[in-house]
């Protein structure tokens, strides 16, 4: 299973979805995001209804933030 944390500094909710993953010991890559213009660009790809981090994509699919997440690790039986 493949994990990718889109973040950016200061996010209590990507801190909050990180530490989910590594209680879990669940690997993860992260990536920052911390200029704005770059996450407005990532948002537009992300769909219209996307404005806040974290964006969390398992194995290529986006689940969306925390409770994406968790609402995924409850699917996949993690």
């Amino acid at each position: 299973m493949q994990i990718v944390v889109y973040s950016k500094s200061a996010c209590p909710q990507c801190d909050s979805a990180k530490k989910l993953l590594a209680s879990r010991g669940l690997p993860f890559e992260e990536i920052r995001i911390d200029d704005e213009a770059e996450r407005l660009a990532f948002y537009e790809k992300c769909g219209p209804s996307v404005r806040q981090m974290p964006q969390i994509f398992i194995n290529d699919q986006r689940v969306g933030g925390l409770a994406g997440l968790q609402a995924a690790l409850v699917q996949l039986g993690q």
